[in-house]
């Protein structure tokens, strides 16, 4: 049987495939969780078979995670016959809170702004310097021992670690050197190191150097990597010189099966969708102004969030949107 490599294959070409390769996907973000982290490789587990890849699953209990968001459907996509396996983590937020967040938590929820007191910005101080690269790295140490359990048992050819959270990536980098006859693909959407937000958590010199390290390290010993456009691809290439062809971009699309049979609608008005959290770490501002430009120019704006949306942000749109329907 050949080997399994690691191409990216096109639809063209699955015919071709006489081989069976098995992947194991190390996700941290899997349903119930929602989000669209979850549905780019709940999709992409779902499609892999038709390329001759049988996917395995590899993700946390959600008793002890902290999704940024709830979505019980996404549960009832889940392909049949998948094997999903999951584990316990340390939970690290209940440090940094003192109690078990009684909602979910992403990470921008850590620097929405919202509070301003001694007290939040200690928080954010212990959470950018205590735990790098990012508190859901109390899953790593159980994701490493059962993810060794599976390579193991099921003979696996690929193993794909998907952040964030970025502290996944870090299970990739202890499996290589464990297995290293496994080809590892890195799956970042988004930033590491250059996330907008990452100063909120007032990294010292020491915290940003090891942050750096830890991406350094990840970027350079995955066999390929892969991201969701080409400014996060030219991000990488230029700050770590990296070979061009070892990275791929695998954007995020939409699944045909989910619009079969909906006919196509407009709205009377032009409606602009929001899906997604909207915390005060958003800079919005040039948004809305441009916004607000092309209202008061006569033409009929809507605006629709879908999601949450902080206090602070709803205010500052209600402000700047008088014209809007919101």
């Amino acid at each position: 049987m050949k080997k399994p490599s690691l191409s990216i294959a096109s639809k063209a070409s699955k015919a071709s495939i006489a081989y069976r390769g098995k992947i194991l996907i190390i996700t941290y973000y899997w349903p119930p969780c929602g989000g669209a982290g979850v549905q780019r490789w709940l999709k992409f587990a779902k499609y892999l078979p038709e390329f001759g890849w049988d996917p395995y699953i590899l993700t946390i209990d959600q008793k002890y995670a902290e999704y940024p968001a709830i979505d019980e459907s996404l549960s009832d996509e889940i392909p049949s016959g998948i094997k999903v396996y999951k584990t316990k983590a340390l939970n690290y937020f209940t440090l940094l809170q003192g109690k078990r967040p009684s909602g979910n938590v992403s990470a921008g929820a850590h620097v929405s702004g919202s509070t301003k007191s001694i007290k939040d910005k200690i928080t954010r101080f212990i959470r950018g310097n205590f735990f790098i690269p990012d508190p859901r790295k109390g899953w790593n140490r159980f994701a490493v021992k059962k993810a060794s359990e599976i390579i193991r048992d099921e003979k696996i050819n690929v193993i794909i670690t998907t952040s964030p959270p970025h502290s996944t990536q870090l299970i990739g980098l202890q499996l290589k050197k464990k297995f290293p006859e496994i080809k590892w693909v890195a799956d970042l959407r988004d930033p590491w190191t250059d996330i907008y937000y990452y100063k909120m958590f007032y990294p010292t010199f020491l915290s940003r150097a090891l942050d750096k390290r830890l991406e350094k390290s990840v970027l350079m010993s995955a066999d390929r990597i892969v991201t969701v456009g080409n400014s996060l691809k030219d991000l990488f290439i230029a700050k770590l010189a990296l070979i061009n062809d070892k990275i791929h971009v695998l954007t995020n699309g939409y699944d045909e099966e989910d619009f079969a049979g909906l006919s196509k609608t407009e709205p009377d008005v032009f409606t602009i969708t929001y899906v997604g959290a909207l915390t005060d770490s958003y800079p919005i501002t040039g948004f809305l102004e441009a916004i607000s430009d092309i209202s008061q120019a006569g033409n009929d704006i809507i605006l629709r969030f879908i999601g949450s949306v902080s206090p602070e942000q709803l205010k500052l749109i209600q402000d700047r949107s008088n014209n809007l329907q919101l």
